[in-house]
Parts: structure tokens; sequence; C-alpha cells
């Protein structure tokens, strides 16, 4: 047992290249073959000092483990496996933010995530509402383009019907939509109708395409 972890936990697990900054300890309440769920501590152990750097609660880590019976991390598949914890630089300032699981409360019945931004100031990790958000109102968890210094969110509406949002990261302003991308297959035809909007020049400019079904969907 890692000193100062709460003592009701029964399955512990230890992962040291999910973070560049830090080494994790896992401890979740319930593992039954290769699926672990219910509340969990995560503590994280600065590599450099091997000192406790925080602590985490979640409500209900859900994750499955890999051949070597560790959870993955930082995967973050639109219909596939989306990790319990996620470390990346979510708001682009240059430091290292983390995104952990909790519950299955995004659309569809998909992963949430708590989404935690390190703060200099505070020097240690605080809890983003805004990024939360955007992690428990879409398809899972949402991916970053550090190139283009965007955050990308899916949703969609049955089989057909998608939307994809981007984000900008605005300095004290914070979460700025930018982009659009609608693809509506819901009419009887054979067409898909693609509505691209984009913000720019303080307006939002929008162009509108149909195309065949089978033409845009060759996948």
């Amino acid at each position: 047992m890692l000193l100062g972890t709460i003592a009701w936990g029964q399955n512990h697990f230890e992962l040291k290249d999910a973070s560049t900054h830090y080494n994790v300890f896992i401890d979740v309440q319930n593992c039954e073959k290769d699926e672990c769920s219910g509340k969990a501590v995560i503590d994280l152990l600065d590599k450099k000092t091997s000192n406790k750097f925080q602590t985490f609660t979640s409500e209900d880590l859900n994750f499955y483990l890999k051949e070597d019976q560790k959870p993955t991390a930082n995967i973050i598949q639109l219909y596939g496996e989306q990790s319990p914890l996620i470390f990346n630089d979510f708001n682009f300032d240059g430091s290292e933010d983390m995104a952990i699981r909790n519950g299955n409360e995004s659309s569809y019945g998909g992963p949430s995530y708590d989404v935690y931004v390190f703060n200099a100031t505070k020097k240690g990790f605080v809890m983003s509402e805004e990024l939360t958000s955007l992690a428990y109102e879409n398809l899972g968890m949402f991916q970053t383009d550090a190139k283009r210094k965007r955050i990308i969110t899916y949703s969609k509406s049955g089989c057909c019907w998608h939307l994809t949002t981007e984000y900008a990261v605005v300095p004290k302003k914070g979460l700025v939509k930018v982009y659009e991308l609608e693809e509506d297959a819901m009419g009887a035809g054979e067409t898909v109708k693609v509505i691209k909007r984009e913000f720019k020049n303080n307006k939002w400019v929008a162009k509108t395409r149909e195309y065949p079904i089978k033409e845009y969907y060759k996948e």
C-alpha cells in the first residue's frame, strides 16, 4: 500500500510511462477478470524526487486491463478504447495537463472525464469546468491538435448525423468555438449534406454542399 492512499481500495496499479513528469499510482475499488471500476484514488509522484505531488479521486474509474494486467493511458479512439488517464497539454500553454475518467456520462453512455489543467501560480492541477463539460457533453474525451492549437469534439444523432466542432483557447477568455463540420445523411435520398461553418473576421461563414453518399463515405 502506498503511504497516504485511502485504504479501502483492493487493486493497485503503477504506470511509469503515462506522464512525462510523474509516476502514477492507481488504487481502484473493484476488478473482475480484465475490467476495473468503482471509486478510485490516483496519486502522482514526482519522477525527479519520488515525492507525492498531488492526489485525485474518481467516483467511477472504469477501465480494462491490457495483456500485462495494467490499464492503458493516453489512448483516445472515437468509437474504441479511451484510457482511464489522459496526459496532454489541453490548453496549449506548454504544461502537461491531465484527464481522469469518471463514469460513462457522455453521449450514448460513453466515457466521461474530469479534466485538470496545470496552474503555475498554484503549482498544481486544478479542474477546468469548461474542458470537463466538453468531455461530458460529447462522444467521450475530446482530441487536440497541437499544431493548430485546436480542441476537437465529436457528437452525433443516430447513424446519420454527425458534428465535428473545433475550439480555440483564447487567453483570459477561455474556449471559443471557431469551426463546425456538419454531416447530415438523414434525408430519404442518396445524398449527404455537408455544412462547413468557420468563424472568420468576427463572423461565421458557412458553405453547404451535397455529395452522393457512396462517394462521400467511400470507406
